[in-house]
């Protein structure tokens, strides 16, 4: 398993964490604020007893709820529109007897709680309408929620343009194997940029190219360089022996090994394809993975196109969220700015391509640029990171 496919793994669990954060703020009972304040019971033989607890009904605006577990098994609850189902707040794996404190900030309207008991079938408490201001400022937004069936189609979608895009990467490795036979340096160098680029495009779906991931693309082992680990391959072993002097036959075994690597995947990814669940959170994991190992200089093995890198990183954001938009268009009211926040962020690092071609060094560049860098990914991750959490499949029954 590759460094980036680890990273997948400990960026899955932090989506789970992103997903409730959308929709309500967890809190600690000393920290809890007492705007309205009630006791919520849920369990397997009643669900949302307790809100309102005066019998008048709720009042718009900020509302403290501890939920309780009242059961002997665990339980997920939700708090969601009556009429669509969409959820407001999704407290998950509420062990048995246990307690949290939730805050959700609501505007007027219809409201239920829904108990998902991990051994038994659904439960719906009775609808409380909430009195009050139809706007509130910083409520919570309902989320209909998304079903594995919604992620389907576009994992198929998305995984039938990585399948096009295979015959490309291994056309540009076929090119720098060849440059390597014939010695020449400079165009090796050339074409090692294009395919890196290529495969750098595929970001959302390296989940699914198993151990040939770590072949294509792997970085060296903890305290090892690309240039004398002796188990890595791929891409950055071949970087660090072409920028580094090496004799050009060193790097025979290592190119014709890409070549390997990548028909391989080719001749595999169609009986392999996307998990669906993976779809959303890739979107927003790929510039994840380039702020930590492209920003910060850890994939670079001598090429200095890091900037490159990151280009192709965008692309492959934007590529990864083509076949979600259907999902988003109606529960995201942000996805037009998180296009234009990755159309901001690609004209900035496009600004440091030259027009031979060639790119600017990331350490070459002066304070300002870098700040500007800095802050359109971040900007871009920001908005990239509820995507993770809407697209995240809930149970409903």
């Amino acid at each position: 398993m590759s460094v980036r496919a680890t990273t997948a793994a400990v960026v899955g669990v932090l989506g789970a964490v992103v997903a409730t954060a959308l929709v309500a703020t967890h809190l600690t009972p000393a920290s809890a604020p007492t705007p309205t304040r009630y006791t919520v019971r849920v369990g397997t033989d009643t669900c949302g007893f307790g809100w309102p607890g005066d019998g008048r009904g709720a009042r718009s605006g900020t509302q403290t709820l501890r939920i309780e577990n009242t059961s002997v098994a665990g339980i997920e609850v939700q708090l969601v529109d009556p009429a669509d189902g969409a959820v407001f707040l999704d407290a998950e794996g509420l062990g048995s007897g246990a307690a949290q404190t939730y805050r959700v900030r609501l505007a007027r309207g219809d409201y239920r709680f829904r108990c998902l008991p991990a051994d038994g079938e659904p439960e719906t408490g009775p609808v409380v309408h909430v009195r009050g201001a139809t706007h509130v400022a910083g409520a919570a937004p309902g989320i209909v929620p998304v079903t594995r069936a919604d992620l389907i189609p576009a994992a198929k979608s998305y995984g039938d343009w990585i399948e096009g895009r295979l015959p490309v990467l291994l056309s540009d490795v076929r090119a720098l194997d060849a440059d390597v036979h014939a010695g020449d340096v400079a165009a090796a160098e050339r074409d090692w940029l294009t395919g890196h680029r290529e495969y750098e495009q595929l970001g959302a779906a390296y989940g699914a190219f198993g151990d040939d991931d770590t072949a294509i693309d792997g970085l060296p082992a903890s305290g090892r360089t690309a240039l004398d680990d002796p188990h890595l391959t791929g891409f950055h072993r071949l970087e660090a022996l072409l920028w580094s002097g090496a004799p050009v036959t060193r790097a025979l075994a290592p190119a014709d090994a890409l070549v390997t690597a990548v028909t391989h995947l080719q001749r595999v990814f169609p009986d392999s394809r996307v998990d669906p669940l993976d779809v959303g959170l890739r979107s927003h994991e790929i510039l994840e993975n380039a702020l930590q190992f492209e920003v910060t200089g850890r994939s670079d093995a001598g090429s200095h196109t890091t900037l490159a890198t990151i280009d192709a990183n965008i692309a492959g954001t934007e590529h990864a969220l083509d076949p979600l938009h259907g999902i988003l268009r109606t529960r995201y009211p942000d996805l037009d700015e998180t296009e234009r926040a990755l159309q901001s962020l690609r004209t900035e690092v496009e600004s440091h391509r030259r027009a031979d071609g060639s790119w600017q060094a990331l350490d070459d560049l002066d304070h300002s640029a870098r700040e500007h860098l800095d802050a359109a990914l971040d900007r871009a991750l920001e908005l990239l990171a509820p995507v993770a959490a809407i697209c995240q499949p809930r149970r409903t029954s």
